[in-house]
């Protein structure tokens, strides 16, 4: 995984000014990657929009906003969510083909699984723009839009080493990690980013897992993923560990990747009789949702990592109409994401690490959420 470290490279391309700002090291500047599509009016172009469900927040954020932006372009759109079932996207995309979208907009459930049909997709001449997960295993996709995903992952590992004191000489700390989705491949960057992190403190005996589940490499991540990022299966292992480990001793951090998984160890915690306060677990996160923002105010939730999905809807809002027009796509990133067949050009977004410190400043002085919202 050690080529997963050049992604953490920091991006000052990665604002809304999408083609003009120059980047780091890896990515000397914003280029083009060619299109070859013929030129053609909005009006007369259907663009498919596949989302991977409607029960994380997110992804009703992401495809309600894309679809709007693309609307107000003059595209024609139809975004379908598959219910995070493989099958479900199959078919949609398929109906999608057949209605006669030109361009298909896919955050994918499974990495893999949709190489065949997009492979028949692309036969026919349609275009494919992987949003935020990566599609592997065809040459079948063209774009690929995200966020520094390994950097989302160090970010959370760094917070964790400040706040738990590790910099400072702290060790003997009781440490549960967790990770993504094993059939998601932006779940590997970001346990890769935080596990670079952290495996150092967890191999001097600095963070102890009481559960022995702290993998040896970052290979070893899918060992402690939690299948489709699900609150029950993330309550119900958390739960496990803290019946079967910690009956004389407290858990006082929690690795994890995102949101959804955050909520589910927060109910185990809870139940188990935690609560907020100066002995509750540093707990990371990602996605700002809602409830997790609440969280974090309420002492529940140590922080989140903030992808503004707004940022990445223009982004791909933006490589759509390029598309559509013919012309040569913007990316800052064309050595990074190799997806077993080819590396897809991509452009890559900063995230924005939340503490209860800057709710106000990120969130809600920029429109992403209200005071209301928040109960502020």
């Amino acid at each position: 995984m050690a080529s997963l470290k050049k992604i953490s490279a920091v991006l000052a391309c990665a604002a809304l000014a999408l083609g003009t700002a120059a980047c780091s090291d890896t990515r000397s500047s914003d280029s083009k990657s060619g299109s070859s599509a013929e030129s053609t009016n909005a009006s007369d172009q259907l663009v498919g929009i596949s989302m991977p469900t409607k029960s994380l927040e997110r992804w009703n954020r992401d495809g309600a906003h894309l679809q709007e932006l693309l609307d107000k372009q003059g595209y024609k759109t139809d975004l379908q969510y598959a219910d995070n079932k493989v099958g479900d996207q199959i078919s949609q995309i398929e109906n999608m083909v057949n209605k006669g979208a030109k361009i298909l907009v896919v955050a994918s459930i499974d990495g893999s699984a949709l190489a065949p049909t997009l492979d028949k997709a692309h036969a026919k001449g349609v275009k494919v723009i992987a949003y935020d997960r990566l599609i592997r295993d065809t040459e079948s996709v063209d774009f690929y839009a995200t966020f520094d995903n390994y950097k989302v992952g160090k970010m959370q590992g760094e917070y964790l080493v400040k706040a738990l004191g590790l910099d400072q000489g702290k060790t003997g700390i009781n440490f549960e990690p967790f990770a993504g989705s094993p059939d998601d491949n932006n779940a590997s960057f970001f346990f890769a980013g935080a596990w670079d992190v952290l495996n150092p403190y967890v191999e001097k005996g600095a963070l102890v897992v009481p559960s022995g589940k702290a993998p040896k490499t970052n290979d070893q991540w899918q060992s402690i993923g939690i299948k489709e990022w699900s609150l029950k299966s993330a309550q119900d292992e958390m739960q496990t560990r803290l019946n079967t480990f910690y009956k004389d001793k407290k858990v006082q951090a929690v690795l994890s990747p995102n949101d959804s998984i955050a909520l589910g160890i927060t109910q185990a915690l809870v139940a188990a009789g935690y609560q907020a306060g100066p002995e509750y677990p540093q707990l990371t996160g990602q996605d700002a949702d809602e409830a997790n923002v609440k969280n974090i105010i309420a002492g529940l939730q140590s922080m989140t990592v903030w992808k503004d999905t707004r940022t990445l809807g223009e982004v791909v809002a933006k490589m759509v109409d390029e598309v559509a027009q013919g012309k040569d796509v913007t990316v800052n990133d064309k050595e990074t994401y190799d997806n077993g067949k080819k590396v897809v050009p991509a452009y890559l977004i900063d995230p924005v690490t939340i503490t209860k410190e800057n709710i106000n400043e990120k969130l809600v002085d920029s429109g992403f959420y209200s005071k209301s919202d928040l109960g502020l």
